[in-house]
């Protein structure tokens, strides 16, 4: 199996916090569009006649595009490439740029999978973080969404923001629970260097942020999921049984997947690439490609490590011995030891994985655990 990747790189406006490439306006969308279709036809045999299994609509903001310009992606992309009976296709998705008669819409171009990027309940948080919906919005968008059809959705939540407090972030975490959601992205707010807010705190223009808030509300977020009885799966993914993201799963397991539009990526399995960072640029089909590498064996160990330990799959060490080498399954065990005595990881029969508290430190754990000569 694998996945296919497309990303729309357009927004109203670029939000304060956001790191993602994406333009702040439409007017090359149509032409975008052509070259999107030329892209997706062009590069039919990447996966070599894989069956894809999920579809994914990132950006920038997807929900900017009609849902008959959707529709017509996925049909062409039906048409070159093997689809697997009942695939995950999800769509990101801003508040303002949703309606019933939209969602409705959508809904008939095949989008079974909706993740809405609410990012908090409260006025005061939506407008530090430069949001254009209101939560009086957010809240009709789940109406509207589940009178559509959808019931395989997810929201986004973002945590220690300077303009809330215990308090408050549970009550985000309240309305999410009462509204009987299935999925839970929920992000503590980072400052991407070139992001309007990271300017906008160091002019002293905007509260800055704490590394303790942030803490404090991921102690409450995993209290709260354990309680509700959401699989913590990620990070930053909280579930109910079976409704965990089946497409970004595929990247933590190493399923090959293609990536369609600017600053995307791919991977074969063994190798990525990944398109150039701009929307003038990949309208020329011989400026697109921006980069490609082939992994050898100890890289291929490095991001399995890496990625692995994000999720609570964890690392598993007779997997690694099987299909990679034992040298690196017996590096990685012994590297571990310390660790496991330090309480930074955990242990179960073959398995190596982050609990709750530790996956704060996932990076810091997986450079401890990475191939050296």
């Amino acid at each position: 199996m694998s996945g296919i990747y497309i990303h729309i790189p357009f927004c109203k406006s670029k939000c304060g916090y956001c790191g993602f490439y994406s333009l702040p306006s439409l007017k090359l969308k149509d032409k975008f569009l052509e070259a999107l279709k030329e892209e997706i036809t062009a590069r039919r045999d990447y996966l070599g006649g894989e069956t894809v299994s999920t579809i994914y609509f990132g950006g920038g903001t997807p929900s900017l595009l009609s849902a008959e310009e959707i529709g017509s992606l996925l049909h062409l992309i039906n048409k070159h490439y093997p689809i697997a009976p009942k695939p995950e296709i999800t769509l990101e998705a801003n508040p303002d740029t949703l309606s019933l008669e939209y969602l409705q819409a959508l809904r008939e171009t095949g989008i079974n999978r909706l993740s809405i990027g609410i990012q908090s309940f409260f006025d005061n948080d939506l407008q530090y973080l430069g949001r254009k919906h209101n939560s009086e919005h957010a809240r009709n968008c789940l109406a509207w969404a589940k009178q559509a059809g959808f019931d395989n959705l997810s929201l986004d939540l973002i945590y220690g923001l300077p303009t809330s407090n215990a308090e408050q972030w549970s009550r985000n975490l309240d309305l999410f629970f009462e509204a009987d959601i299935p999925h839970l992205s929920a992000y503590a707010l980072t400052l991407e260097p070139n992001a309007i807010l990271t300017k906008q705190i160091e002019q002293g223009k905007a509260a800055p942020i704490s590394d303790d808030d942030a803490l404090r509300d991921y102690e409450i977020l995993c209290q709260r999921a354990e309680k509700e009885g959401f699989l913590h799966y990620e990070i930053s993914n909280f579930c109910r049984l079976g409704m965990h993201s089946k497409h970004n799963a595929s990247y933590w397991f190493g399923t090959p997947y293609i990536g369609f539009g600017p600053s995307a990526h791919s991977y074969d399995g063994t190798s990525r690439q990944w398109n150039v960072a701009s929307v003038e640029k990949y309208l020329d089909a011989g400026l697109r490609d921006a980069g490609h590498e082939t992994l050898g064996p100890e890289q291929q160990y490095d991001e399995y490590v890496m990625l692995r330990l994000r999720t609570h799959w964890g690392i598993d060490l007779k997997w690694m011995k099987n299909k990679m080498d034992q040298r690196f399954s017996d590096h990685c065990e012994k590297q571990a030891q310390p660790l496991i005595a330090e309480g930074r990881i955990s242990q179960t029969r073959e398995f190596l994985y982050l609990d709750d508290r530790q996956m704060l430190f996932a990076d810091g754990v997986a450079e401890r655990l990475f191939w050296e000569e």
